[in-house]
């Protein structure tokens, strides 16, 4: 499958803290789940629209969690939408997914996963946050976890949930 992002689509990605892969090894990752989100689900957006992507430690992203979800502690992804649709389709800024790279790293250890096909879920994961997917009721969680594997499985990551579940931080 070739991922294509939408027409005029830009993904601003920057690195602030943690030990992260370079920018040249991020970059490709998020653009290859972004594209598979875009060729797999009915995702709109209006032309020229922006996501942004930060890299950061567990220490900068559990301050966010702390001020916007009220809960004292690292996570491994954040999305904060930008702007409301205009009718189904999302923009120009679609928002901004923040990570934590402590606590991926530990995840994907945790897991058995591989770190860049973990990044790549989170990616799609914090993607669909801001297309206003969410996992507070098990109906969306089920429909959220059921999108999340196909478009994953379209670019070859094996399903995230199969043999537990992604341990949410009490979302």
């Amino acid at each position: 499958m070739t991922e294509v992002l939408p027409e005029g689509f830009q993904v601003d990605l920057s690195i602030e803290a943690g030990d992260w892969p370079a920018k040249e090894e991020l970059e490709p990752l998020a653009v290859r789940a972004i594209g598979a989100a875009f060729a797999s689900a009915d995702l709109q957006v209006l032309k020229h629209t922006e996501v942004s992507l930060l890299f950061t430690d567990d220490t900068a992203i559990r301050k966010l969690n702390g001020q916007w979800r009220n809960k004292d502690k690292p996570t491994n992804v954040l999305s904060f939408p930008g702007s409301d649709p205009k009718g189904d389709a999302y923009g120009p800024l679609l928002g901004d997914i923040v990570f934590g790279y402590e606590t991926i790293s530990l995840e994907a250890k945790e897991m058995g996963v591989e770190f860049s096909d973990h990044i790549s879920h989170l990616t799609v994961h914090g993607l669909l946050h801001l297309f206003d997917y969410d996992h507070q009721e098990s109906d969306e969680a089920e429909l959220m976890e059921s999108l999340e594997k196909t478009i994953l499985a379209s670019i070859d990551i094996d399903d995230p949930y199969a043999d537990s579940p992604l341990v949410g931080d009490g979302e």
